[in-house]
């Protein structure tokens, strides 16, 4: 405060308390929320006990510290977990067609810690064998191996999606939406960022009808990259060794079922 007047140093120190105050204010009121959400499910499924912390805050969070909204957020998180993960994780050999497709991996971490996934869209095809439901397996199967791989103190990841080559054959709004659907409604406040890179043109047709799905929170975790910055977007928030060979950077790509 060097060079200021008293009367000046006063205000700015009466402002810094009121801030603290607020702020422990705020925090005192979540924590009293997050208790009564733990009852409350606790009262309506005694599984909820076998959760954490830190899980039930992100569903509070979620539905912005509503605890009637985040208790039935929750409350259908572990009706479909039950029922859609009935052995507790999905296998390989339950999502073989899709792991044949060679479209997704696992790479290192960014700069703050969080694991990173590399998608690719354009090797994205239908599954005519098994359907949206192997899909949707597919898209549990990684999103548990990135949650298995957050570090203590982080709680998020991050996507690559690459549309090199994608085309109307890639297309699969259903497929889509049902990622969509589980990542928002099964795994909030898990994803950190989302990189879109070499976005073709035909791909915005399909965005549009997509957008309107995707909630605001989500929204803004969204980049789309352009070509020619590509490795300088990505080495802000990701270091030489922890991007991708593909993308300039010194990481050799991990397919997922190989983690």
């Amino acid at each position: 405060m060097e060079g200021k007047s008293v009367v000046d140093q006063q205000r700015e120190c009466s402002i810094l308390a009121e801030t603290e105050k607020s702020e422990c204010v705020g925090m005192q009121n979540n924590q009293q929320e997050f208790k009564k959400m733990r009852a409350l499910l606790e009262k309506h499924d005694p599984s909820s006990k076998d959760y954490d912390d830190l899980t039930i805050r992100r569903f509070l969070r979620a539905r912005d510290l509503d605890i009637d909204k985040a208790c039935a957020m929750f409350l259908k998180y572990l009706k479909w977990r039950k029922t859609f993960i009935p052995n507790g994780s999905i296998s390989v050999s339950e999502v073989q067609n899709e792991i044949a497709q060679n479209k997704m991996f696992m790479q290192g971490s960014d700069k703050t810690g969080r694991p990173i996934t590399l998608v690719f869209g354009g090797r994205h095809f239908c599954n005519k064998k098994s359907g949206v439901e192997e899909f949707k397996r597919f898209v549990v199967f990684g999103l548990d191996k990135l949650c298995s791989r957050i570090p203590p103190g982080q709680e998020k990841f991050v996507v690559i999606g690459d549309l090199q080559g994608w085309g109307y054959s890639c297309s699969d709004i259903r497929g889509y939406l049902a990622a969509l659907s589980i990542l928002q409604d099964y795994y909030p406040e898990r994803l950190g960022k989302l990189f879109i890179l070499h976005v073709p043109y035909v791909f915005m047709t399909v965005w549009k009808m997509v957008y309107p799905f995707i909630d605001e929170k989500t929204k803004e975790k969204i980049v789309f990259v352009e070509n020619k910055q590509l490795k300088s977007t990505l080495l802000k928030d990701i270091d030489e060794n922890q991007l991708p060979e593909i993308y300039g950077g010194k990481l050799k790509m991990v397919p997922i079922q190989d983690d």
